[in-house]
């Protein structure tokens, strides 16, 4: 095997926690430089990494194969263009861009150059939409009629990422914590045709959105509507799952354990990585065979460094790479539309 040779374009929180981990204990990958403009930060957790201070130093190192564009979002397209121009390989945290002409312009010249491209959606190996996921593909609620995600927190301070807080395009709740909640939706229920979007700004001292609630209108031939809804305002949370079918229901609180252990500086490894506690499992209340269930299911357990190992085979086998640049395009375009949607007070088409 002969280890990928990696460079990640950002040490805080994103490569530091979701990134550099699982690139460091997976065999398939080397965790070879890293981007940090004065610091010398991730010498401290990888002694033998590469640290250069500029992106030209990273794009002119020829034994570089795979860059991690895990900067601000408004930067995305022009740093992945670069990368791909360079020849190398390429990850690009979510949202994938601002706009989709940016996606399409990235996902063209990704094929034109023979590279891969990929969008990291860690929130598609947690166990909570493991779960889900379980859930659904199963059929253990019928036909899902109605869904309700929330992806809510209690933040009353604004992040200490200046970049987040100022307004300016790919700012704001949506584009953040909603591009988790619309690729979850997508993968399970595919595009909707519509959508109504409330989104505003709740906190007295935010400048960008830091509420959204969207409603997506699915064909009147699947009965389906699915609601999605995130706030900085939340305390005391109601279950981040709601599942209504044509046989039951499904609630299950948010749960997976892998964000928090990281913060706290666990590496990814051991029998119990990504293991919920009880409190996590979800209430299961259906029928199977003419009889009622209600009980707590256990949940599916949560894996982010899944994502680079199906990276690993797409690039050293020409597997498919585990989220493409289609699938991160189609979330911006559901998010294009919940904004033009928000302004205009009405339901509209995703086009």
């Amino acid at each position: 095997m002969i280890p990928i040779k990696t460079a990640l374009l950002s040490f805080g929180m994103s490569g530091r926690v979701f990134h550099a981990p699982f690139l460091h204990l997976n065999p398939g990958f080397e965790l070879y430089a890293i981007w940090e403009r004065e610091k010398n930060l991730s010498r401290t957790l990888y002694p033998n990494v590469r640290v250069y201070r500029s992106f030209e130093e990273i794009l002119n190192d020829p034994a570089i194969e795979l860059v991690v564009v895990n900067t601000p979002n408004y930067t995305h397209y022009e740093f992945t263009k670069a990368v791909l121009r360079a020849g190398k390989h390429a990850v690009v945290e979510k949202p994938f861009t601002v706009t989709v002409d940016e996606g399409l312009e990235l996902e063209s010249l990704a094929m034109a150059v023979g590279k891969k491209i990929a969008v990291y959606q860690s929130r598609r190996y947690d166990s909570d939409s493991k779960t889900v996921r379980k859930v659904v593909e199963e059929g253990w609620l019928g036909e899902i009629v109605e869904a309700e995600l929330h992806y809510d927190r209690y933040t009353v301070a604004l992040s200490p990422k200046v970049h987040k807080e100022t307004p300016g395009p790919g700012r704001g709740l949506l584009y953040d914590l909603g591009s988790h909640l619309l690729d979850q939706v997508l993968q399970l229920w595919g595009m909707p045709e519509a959508v109504y979007a409330d989104i505003g700004i709740i906190r007295p001292i935010s400048k960008v959105d830091d509420y959204m609630e969207l409603l997506l209108y699915y064909p009147a031939h699947r009965n389906l509507r699915v609601r999605l809804k995130s706030s900085y305002l939340v305390r005391e949370p109601i279950p981040a799952v709601g599942l209504y079918g044509t046989l039951g229901t499904f609630l299950k609180p948010k749960a997976d354990p892998q964000e928090q252990r990281l913060l706290a500086g666990a590496m990814p490894e051991g029998d119990d990585w990504g293991v919920e506690p009880d409190s996590g499992k979800g209430l299961l209340h259906t029928e199977k065979d003419g009889k009622v269930i209600r009980e707590y299911i256990p949940s599916q357990r949560g894996n982010y460094g899944e994502f680079y190992d199906s990276l690993f085979e797409a690039i050293r086998n020409n597997k498919p790479v585990p989220v493409t640049a289609e699938e991160g395009i189609d979330i911006i375009r559901v998010v294009t539309a919940a904004y033009k949607s928000n302004e205009l007070k009405k339901l509209v088409p995703i086009e």
